[in-house]
């Protein structure tokens, strides 16, 4: 079969099965490369629609005699949904995890051995044992294992940020099988991880696609730490009351504190963290997806697959480890293309606790060394005067212009000259070393510099020091940020328990004044003004404009979906997502055939709800 005739397949399926009337971005050759059999590897932020990129190869490549798709997925809690929206348009899906007991298990594998299934979701763990490889071993022998599709592939990657042991396994999916295809899927990896994808994986003559890693309706902000907790609430308050969130920080005690904390200011905040028992996890996470306006508390340990289309913002109250965990984790805001927000408040402490971390983990050198690396990005991200989105694309080898859609490209930071306070921090660290055998951390040095006196500043006589008060014209709050780029540079380094400062290798060029340090004056709040900059080139998606009426049907048809989505024990949005809704309302189609007009009505919904939609239609607007 040629390759127009499978491409005109898979469009066939993408409007039928889907309702969608075209492919987006790379989708079609994607989708191209898999219907023909031969394997790749997908670079795709969230919200570009990486499911598709397997969904509709699975369809076609079933519909020709080809078998069931396996795709393998971390994320368990999530595979009931992901099953339900296949099932909503009509596909044979399932899966299997833990959470299944033995009659269910044994139920889905014969329809699997029958070739009843066009798609089955499964854990790395479960696709490694022996048990389900002579299942696969079954289906093989009988020319009914089509495609192989391994999501957030980047786990396989130790230097990911969600490096998974299991994943190192799947290997053996190419070596017991190398003729079946596989599609290697991922919305974040720098060339790092990109590289140990393509090795642990063994895709060396997969064809690779990167899609752009911009997402233009996000805006990035960071703003200084000074009182993160009021600083936050007045984000919240000022921009997203009632809105669905997530707040990530960076300690289980932290997240638990910060849920409860926001529930005392009226909002509906929820906590979760690998200490809390999966049930209650599971709890969580299920209100997250299927109640309005819920604000996640969480650490790293949520998100991964989260497709909740309406998250409006995403908050680091801590510094995370990493730009590309930064990436992934802001990401989660905005799926639907509307304007959403990235929020990020850190401080010296935070850059202080990520460094030792790395120095004092028991990883070889050239891990660390790497994670260094990583970080650094991450705080010369947060600390830059030019565009953020940028510096973030550019991290992922991507070129772009000023976004006009981040905080300094709609209120550039003034920028002052640090290079003689940065010498002056250097020194005195130096004296401290050099004439005392002393070491001490930011608080203390910086009351040095200060020449405010304490009990600890007169224990050590360190008003005899050639160094004490000499910063006196500098403010407590420059000085974090003076100490803040003196570590990202490397020309400060944090040592022990107690996260005691010392000299670098670099701090010799600041010291012999052939290295400038400029920093940004103040983030204060990171309010930004509501324009955009003209002349950016990545606007941010306007939220749809409707009439009154068009709300009238739009809060109707939201209504009706709630108790849909209630009956199926599904999200809201994987019944219609948000953009169908908003088109329905607009149009208000009166006849089936108006409905199925609509981007995202298949055949099979609109089988299901079309009459149903023309219902409430009608109802609101007779």
């Amino acid at each position: 079969m040629s390759q127009s005739r499978d491409l005109q397949e898979a469009q066939a399926v993408l409007q039928q099965v889907f309702g969608y009337p075209s492919f987006r971005g790379l989708q079609a050759e994607v989708v191209a490369e898999a219907v023909a059999g031969r394997d790749a590897l997908v670079l795709m932020p969230t919200g570009a629609g990486k499911s598709l990129c397997y969904q509709v190869p699975a369809i076609v490549r079933q519909r020709q005699g080809k078998g069931v798709t396996l795709v393998v997925s971390p994320l368990i809690a999530l595979m009931h949904d992901q099953v339900g929206a296949l099932e909503e348009v009509g596909v044979q899906a399932a899966f299997l995890n833990s959470s299944q007991d033995f009659e269910a298990t044994k139920r889905i594998e014969r329809a699997l051995l029958a070739g009843e299934l066009t798609l089955l979701y499964a854990a790395p763990e479960r696709v490694t044992n022996a048990r389900f490889q002579a299942l696969l071993d079954s289906l093989h022998e009988r020319g009914l294992l089509s495609l192989f599709a391994i999501d957030e592939a980047h786990c396989v990657s130790q230097w990911g940020h969600d490096f998974r042991e299991d994943y190192l396994q799947l290997n053996l999916l190419h070596e017991r099988y190398p003729e079946v295809p596989r599609l290697a899927l991922t919305a974040t990896a720098d060339s790092h991880t990109r590289a140990d994808m393509v090795e642990r994986l063994q895709l060396q003559d997969a064809q690779v696609f990167i899609s752009s890693f911009d997402r233009p309706n996000i805006r990035y902000r960071v703003v200084e730490k000074k009182d993160p907790r009021a600083q936050f609430l007045r984000f919240l308050y000022d921009e997203h009351r009632g809105d669905a969130g997530i707040v990530y920080c960076g300690s289980r005690k932290k997240v638990d504190e910060t849920a409860e904390w926001l529930e005392q200011q009226g909002i509906k905040a929820l906590p979760y963290h690998a200490g809390l028992d999966q049930a209650k996890r599971a709890k969580h996470q299920d209100r997250f997806l299927r109640e309005d306006g819920v604000v996640m508390v969480a650490t790293i340990a949520f998100g991964m697959g989260i497709d909740k289309p309406d998250v409006r913002f995403v908050a680091h109250l801590d510094l995370p480890k990493n730009i590309e965990g930064y990436y992934q984790e802001t990401g989660r805001a905005g799926r639907d293309g509307e304007p959403a927000n990235a929020w990020m408040a850190y401080g010296l402490a935070d850059v202080v606790q990520q460094r030792r971390m790395i120095d004092e983990s028991p990883a070889h050198e050239d891990f660390k060394r790497i994670q260094r690396s990583k970080l650094d990005a991450l705080l010369a991200l947060a600390e830059s005067t030019d565009c953020r989105r940028q510096r973030l694309l550019a991290y992922f080898d991507e070129d772009s212009q000023p976004c006009g859609n981040c905080d300094n490209c709609l209120q550039p930071p003034a920028v002052w000259d640090a290079t003689e306070p940065a010498r002056m921090a250097l020194s005195c660290i130096y004296r401290f070393q050099k004439e005392r055998n002393q070491r001490f951390g930011a608080g203390h040095l910086i009351d040095v510099l200060r020449g405010k006196e304490t009990d600890k500043t007169r224990q050590h006589r360190h008003q005899e020091l050639s160094t004490w008060g000499i910063g006196r014209m500098v403010t407590e709050t420059q000085w974090r940020a003076v100490l803040r780029q003196l570590i990202a540079l490397g020309a400060v380094e944090v040592e022990g328990e107690y996260q005691t400062l010392c000299l670098g290798e670099a701090a010799k060029p600041v010291l012999r004044g052939e290295q400038a340090v400029k920093l940004r004056e103040g983030t204060g709040e990171g309010k930004v003004r509501a324009s955009k900059k003209p002349g950016g080139s990545t606007a941010a998606a306007e939220p749809l404009n409707l009439d009154a009426e068009a709300k009238v049907r739009l809060e109707a048809l939201r209504a009706w979906r709630t108790e849909v989505a209630r009956e199926h024990d599904l999200p809201a949005y994987l019944i219609f997502p948000n953009s169908t809704l908003n088109e329905l309302a607009v149009k208000a189609p009166r006849t089936l055939d108006e409905v199925a007009g609509v981007s995202g009505v298949g055949a099979k919904k609109l089988e299901a709800y079309g009459r149903e939609i023309l219902r409430v239609l009608e109802a609101v607007n007779p």
